[in-house]
Formats: structure tokens, sequence, C-alpha cells
């Protein structure tokens, strides 16, 4: 089995369904870019109990909600948008370009996303590229019966931010 596995900066790939961490980064980096931080999540994938287009309630997956830490301290937080908001005031807000499957049926997939917007003059100011990585969680297991529930599903990630090379940092 394969899947696709697209990027605006590279275009679409064909990758084994098992991908190495390695195999991830190469892909989802665009040349031109460097790393500006890499931030552990601890959190949540809320999601919400909702008729799906057949009229089936089905989980939908509704917000992240979690805190950003490095080396254990907090240094913000991630929620809906999605965007990462850190301490010093700095704001991203990103739009999937690209995904690859967890490491289990359990884990959210990997993803890269690009920065839709931002506000702040801290860290995350000049970020353009964000990658989710080793993904622990965050999906729903079965099924649901109340329309307007809400489930939580714990998850860990790292995010990867990244900006263009010659930006000033």
């Amino acid at each position: 089995m394969r899947t696709i596995l697209s990027s605006l900066a590279i275009g679409a790939m064909m990758l084994p369904s098992v991908v190495t961490k390695a195999e991830i980064i190469n892909v989802f980096v665009t040349p031109g870019e460097a790393l500006v931080a890499t931030i552990h999540a601890e959190g949540a994938q809320v999601y919400e109990c909702k008729a799906d287009a057949a009229g089936q309630l089905a989980w939908k997956f509704r917000e992240p909600v979690a805190t950003l830490m490095i080396d254990g301290k907090t240094v913000g937080r991630h929620f809906a948008g999605p965007s990462w908001e850190l301490t010093d005031g700095s704001l991203v807000t990103g739009k999937v370009s690209g995904s690859a499957p967890g490491a289990t049926v359990a884990d959210i997939p990997h993803l890269r996303l690009e920065v839709a917007s931002q506000r702040g003059a801290g860290q995350l100011s000049r970020v353009t590229t964000i990658h989710r990585l080793n993904t622990k969680g965050g999906l729903v297991q079965g099924s649901c019966d109340k329309a307007g529930a809400f489930l939580n599903a714990p998850y860990s990630a790292d995010y990867l931010f990244y900006k263009r090379t010659g930006d000033a940092t």
C-alpha cells in the first residue's frame, strides 16, 4: 500500500506506507529553509459527535488544545486555527500542505503546514513552514451515540518551525 504525500514546494510524491522520520523530514523540507525552533506539545485532539453526509453519527475533529514546551518549560499554546502562540507574543496560523501517516493507527498524521498568518515580533515572527512530527495518539477509536458530545484524545507531537534562509532572526 502506498500513501500519497503532497507538498506545495515539492509536489505530489509516492511513499511507502511505512515512512521513517528521516524520509518525512527530507520530503517536507523545502530548500532554502532554516530551522528556527523545535517545540514539544502535550494535549488533546478534541472531537465532536456529528452527523456525517449519510446522517450517521461520527466523531469529527474540532480543534487541538495543547501546551507547547521546550525542555519541560511551558513556552506557549496550540489551539484552533491551527495556531501556535508563544509567551513572547508571537503567533502563527497554518494551513496543511502535506501529510504522512503516524507511526501507528492510533497516531495523528505527520503534517507540513504553510504559515497563513502571523502576528507579534517574537520567535515565530518570520516562520514560513511548520512540521508536525513524532506524533503519539490523538485519533479517536470507536463510534459516538449522542450528537453534540465531545471527546478528548490525548496526544503529543513535536513541532518544527522553519523560516526562509536569508530572513533576519
